[in-house]
Parts: C-alpha cells; structure tokens; sequence
C-alpha cells in the first residue's frame, strides 16, 4: 500500500494525494454479492431533510460482506484484494471448497492465493478467524464481535486493531483503537491482523469536488446564520455566536452524552484516551 502526490498542473491538484492502490488486484466487483445501495439524500420517508449536508455523490453497488464469518473449518482461498466505495478499508474475495464465494475485511498482508479458514481449528495467522478464547494473548486482531454470533462490529475501518490483553473466566479483556480497555465474551469471534489500506489517513481530497463526489454537501457555519435557523446565530457584527453548540441546542466540546445508567459500563475497564 502506498499514496501517491500528483503534479500541481491544476489548482486542485496542487495538495492531493492519492491511494496507490497497488494492492489491487480487479476492478470489477463479483457480480453475485452486489446488491442495490440506494442513497436517502438526507430526508425521511414524508421527502423532509433529517440529516443536513448529504446528497448527490457517485452512484455506489453495495457489496455484501461476510462479518460472522460463520462457515467453520472449510478453507477458502483468496481470489481478489478489491475496492469498496462504501468502506475505508479494502476487501478480499474468498472462494470456500464448495465453490460458494464471499467478500470479507482484508487483512494487512492479506495475499492473493493464501488459504484463510475460520472456527476452533482455525491457526493464528493473518486472515483466519477465530473465538477469543482460542486467541493468544498480546496478539494483533480486528473484525471483532461484541457479542456472540452477531458479527463483528468493532476495529473495522482502514489501518484500525486491536489487542487481546487478558483472560479471566468467560472474558477476555481487549485495548481497541480508541484506547479504550474493556472486556469482551470469550465466545466473540475476532480476526487476526489489523485491517488492511493503512494509509488512508494520508489522503488529503485537494478540492471541495471530491467531497461533493463522496455525497458530502457544504456546510454553513452556524455563526452566519439567522437566530431561527441555529442557537449560534444571530447577534450584531461579527458576534461569536457564545457557546458551541448543535442546531437542537446540545453543547459541543466537553458536553458528556453517553447516558450515566448505560449497561455496558460494567465491561468497561478504562475510558478512552480525550
């Protein structure tokens, strides 16, 4: 995985960089595992915008992704490292014995050919998936369930992993990306390795076209708006509009939302790093 600066021959082009995506292999997707992803525009079921700053962008496919990576003690081969416009991360396409095929997360170092298998009897190498409690300790993992046989939720996007710390009874105690420590059932699935396209913090989008092709619609800053439109307009001259807020009026930076009687506190062991 690399980026790549291009030439300044245009204005947009002065300060972007782009994926290599030297680690691609096919650029068309596989054909039975696509589906419609029909995009909202921001508005409800009665056509009314619920969600600002979203629309248009570049027509996407959904491409279904194996996350219970439920078919147990069967080995698949990689066939491909592919793109997906609706993830950061790249995806790799595995074919099992039987002929059937999915789409998983591809690793980092995720090769094409590589035998990949899932279940107790699964090793420990890069691809494979296994439970917890079959995990050693201080390994580097992602693509993990927080609970049993629902799919794997957390360390999903590009370069994120996680590392299994300890184990105590039917627990196991995981470091996630965020720096948060908490514990997770020794019954949960994990994938070992950290989730592959590493760079995709480095891209820098170079022109606000970019955004428009990702859905992404500009933004008013609410200090320029009128009083009815947000808490932070209004006021004479430049006024710096008091106290960040949201447009329903909730306190930004430093304003606790997570509700104080949440259950999974209890697993919780240390808070992420502010």
């Amino acid at each position: 995985m690399s980026v790549r600066k291009l030439k300044p021959v245009t204005p947009a082009q002065r300060f972007r960089v782009v994926n290599g995506f030297d680690s691609l292999t096919k650029s068309k997707p596989e054909k039975s595992l696509l589906i419609p992803n029909n995009s909202s525009g921001g508005r409800n079921n009665k056509g009314k915008m619920t969600v600002p700053h979203r629309g248009g962008g570049h027509k996407r496919r959904y491409r279904i992704i194996d996350f219970k990576r439920n078919k147990f003690d069967v080995f698949g081969t990689v066939k491909t490292i592919e793109y997906d416009p609706n993830r950061s991360s790249f995806i790799a396409l595995v074919e099992y014995k039987d002929g059937e095929k999915r789409y998983i997360i591809a690793q980092n170092g995720l090769k094409i050919g590589q035998k990949v298998i899932s279940g107790k009897k699964a090793t420990p190498e890069i691809g494979n998936s296994l439970y917890l409690s079959e995990i050693p300790l201080g390994t580097i993992i992602s693509c993990i369930e927080l609970n049993p046989n629902k799919g794997a939720s957390l360390a999903r996007s590009a370069g994120t992993f996680a590392q299994l710390m300890a184990k105590d009874g039917k627990f196991g105690t995981i470091k996630l990306p965020s720096g948060e420590t908490r514990m997770v059932l020794l019954s949960c699935m994990a994938t070992i390795g950290a989730v592959s396209n590493s760079d995709h913090q480095l891209i820098i989008s170079g022109k606000a076209g970019r955004s428009r092709w990702l859905g992404n619609r500009p933004r008013t800053r609410p200090v320029a708006m009128n009083p009815v439109d947000h808490p932070m307009g209004g006021g004479e001259g430049r006024a710096s509009g008091g106290h960040p807020r949201s447009k329903k009026g909730i306190p930004a930076k430093g304003y606790k939302t997570r509700s104080k009687s949440k259950f999974s506190d209890k697993f919780i062991i240390e808070r992420r790093k502010k």
